[in-house]
Formats: C-alpha cells, structure tokens, sequence
C-alpha cells in the first residue's frame, strides 16, 4: 500500500469484542511484519496492504505525539509498555485500544523487532482520565511551534503530570482501572 493522503475523519468509533486481540509485529523500524484478522477488521485494511507499512499508517490525529515518542524510547529500551491509544482505520473511522508493546529479541538478547497485544479499553477511563489527558497534551503540542518543540513540551507536560502524580507512566496507566487490567500489567 503506497502511502496515500490520511482519510478524512469520519467521527464513527469502531468496536471489537472484549476477548477479542489485536496483534501485530514490526520490524526495529515499525514496518509492520504481522497483523492478525481483528487489525486487519479494526483498521479496514488486508494483511497485504498492511504488510511492510510503518505502523504509524494508522496514527489518528488526536493521539499526542509525546505518547508515541515515550512509548518508542521505552520500547527500544528493551522495557514494555502499556498505553491507550486511539487509532485511524483506513475509512476514517476510528478505533480506542489498551496497547501493550513488547520489544521481541533474539538469542543473543538483542531487539529484533516489536510485538503489540491491544485489547478492548474501560470505556469509563478512556472518558474520565485518557481524553481530557491527551487533549490536553495536544494543545500543549500544537502550541509549542515547530514539531521538535512541540515534542520537547508535549514530553516536558506528559512529565510535569506524572511527576504531580508521584508516578511512574507505566504506573499510571495499570492503576487507572483500579483492577481492571488484571493480569495485564
């Protein structure tokens, strides 16, 4: 699939069932090297189409940038990740996840590429804790200037949030369900 102009938004929220996972695998780039059925559904694209894209292909616009840039140094890190993520299908509808991204390494212990579980999010949190959080790491961005600034306040707000917190991030994402992550963080 050639990269083509975003699809314009469409409003419309995708659902999957709550035992329902979506996987997929990247390469040390984040071209994508598996995508199970339900991405494919999720994000209205075919295993082939899918294949070799960065998987930023499906990035939706309200998603902040300093989530994706902590998730990257996290990860490449060797360290896992939970986050909540919204994404974009190919139509412009959109669908909300609770990602957890795992580096995959060989035999020798090195980063070979990403795996990443996503699940059905707590509805009530997305709402509640993860949009007023994310939109307002967006203005933050949007009013920083240049995408390296917007990055650098996007990442120094995300901070200053954890830090009022006395939290790690990961800490704060697995105790926003107060038990609803059970076995998953």
């Amino acid at each position: 699939m050639s990269r083509s102009p975003a699809p314009t938004l469409t409003g419309v929220e995708r659902m999957f069932n709550e035992g329902e996972v979506i996987v997929t695998k990247t390469d040390l780039k984040g071209r994508i090297t598996y995508a199970n059925d339900i991405f494919q559904r999720a994000s209205a694209v075919t295993e082939r189409q899918a294949l070799g894209q960065p998987h930023n292909f499906i990035r939706h616009p309200d998603m902040p940038r300093s989530i994706f840039n902590l998730m990257w140094e996290t990860i490449s890190a060797g360290q896992e990740l939970f986050a909540y993520v919204v994404n974009r299908a190919m139509n412009g509808d959109h669908y909300w996840v609770y990602a957890h991204v795992t580096p995959s390494f060989n035999e020798a212990g090195e980063i070979i590429g990403y795996h990443s579980n996503r699940r059905e999010p707590d509805r009530r949190i997305i709402e509640k804790e993860v949009k007023p959080l994310y939109a307002n790491l967006r203005e933050v961005e949007a009013s920083a200037g240049s995408p390296k600034q917007a990055l650098a306040a996007g990442r120094e707000a995300i901070s200053a949030f954890l830090a009022e917190r006395q939290v790690e991030y990961d800490e704060f994402i697995c105790t926003l369900g107060q038990g609803q992550h059970r076995g998953y963080c």
